[in-house]
């Protein structure tokens, strides 16, 4: 699976690339339909902590998963985006199936 990842003004160090690609490597375990993921990091201006703003597309076949999450550090904004995002694979996973 393809994993685009964009940091918006500013440059993702390799271990945070490194962490965002084994955690979305992880959602083919529950459906192997996953042809691309675009993931958007950015810092929102505001003066509250959890300003780390992490947003995940990801491609499967007839749909595009989306979610967005906002936390104090870019890597809990992960974790819980790829929460979501197995929740929303697992559902997609039923309804192609007919289950």
């Amino acid at each position: 699976m393809t994993v685009k990842i964009q940091s918006v003004h500013f440059d993702a160090d390799k271990k945070l690339v490194e962490f965002i690609q084994e955690r979305i490597d992880k959602l083919t375990h529950f459906y192997d339909g996953i042809i691309t993921s675009d993931v958007t990091l950015r810092v929102d201006k505001s003066s509250d902590a959890d300003n780390k703003v992490a947003e995940i597309k990801v491609h499967v076949a007839g749909n595009d998963l989306f979610v967005k999450k906002q936390c104090k550090s870019f890597e809990e904004a992960i974790d819980m985006s790829i929460e979501a995002l197995k929740i929303q694979v697992k559902k997609h996973k039923e309804k192609i199936q007919g289950i």
